[in-house]
């Protein structure tokens, strides 16, 4: 199983993540955004949390027009699997892989704390080593995870379960203390917090283990 980490300059969660793929069992590759393709064979892309570009203009916005987006893209079109965390979240929405935007925090200053979390839906191959209603403890680092999206998306979201993970005591003003969100073919994964820092006992908890570990699990059975 083959993963590959992009890396944009001013990301900062990259290795990280790389790292969380790694002991999960995956093939990690690491990718430069400039790179116009993926490796061969690649079964995951992820997109890492940082501040890609200084976030100049908006968050994740120059990151989406980088080279490498396009394969992104097609990766996701022809099926694959991608998950994108706190910056790489903001990145998958510029890149109309994901609904919504991420703005700025209600409260107007930046958060970094561990938080809980309640799984929302079971339903992916990224939330299945998961219960539904389950509470996780994950750490977040963002200025801007609001997550807004007119009416009309958010009912689809919820309709459609799609909703990946809320906030169980909201730190952001998220619209529905949205925390992560899946695609339509639930395929790609935009989340705020970070599981790949709550990865090893080391860590100070490590639930977001199960992610790595069912995304590996479930491409091993394919």
């Amino acid at each position: 199983m083959k993963a590959a980490v992009i890396t944009f300059p001013g990301s900062n969660c990259d290795r990280d993540l790389a790292v969380a793929f790694a002991h999960a069992g995956a093939d990690v590759h690491r990718v430069w955004h400039k790179d116009t393709a993926l490796p061969e064979g690649v079964d995951v892309v992820a997109v890492p949390g940082g501040f890609s570009f200084g976030d100049y203009l908006r968050c994740g916005a120059i990151a989406a027009q980088s080279p490498i987006g396009a394969a992104v893209r097609a990766h996701a079109a022809r099926g694959g699997y991608v998950l994108g965390i706190c910056n790489g979240f903001q990145v998958l929405t510029e890149m109309g892989l994901l609904p919504g935007a991420l703005m700025r925090n209600a409260g107007l200053k930046f958060i970094c704390k561990t938080v809980k979390l309640q799984v929302a839906t079971s339903d992916s191959v990224f939330t299945s080593a998961y219960v539904r209603g389950q509470r996780v403890m994950i750490p977040v680092a963002h200025h801007d995870g609001n997550y807004t999206a007119d009416a009309d998306v958010l009912a689809r979201l919820q309709g459609e379960d799609r909703i990946a993970f809320t906030y169980s005591a909201n730190p952001n003003g998220s619209m529905g203390s949205i925390a992560g969100i899946l695609s339509d073919n639930r395929r790609v994964l935009g989340m705020m917090p970070h599981p790949e820092r709550a990865a090893e006992p080391a860590h100070g908890g490590a639930d977001g283990a199960a992610l790595f570990g069912a995304v590996m699990g479930a491409l091993a059975l394919a």
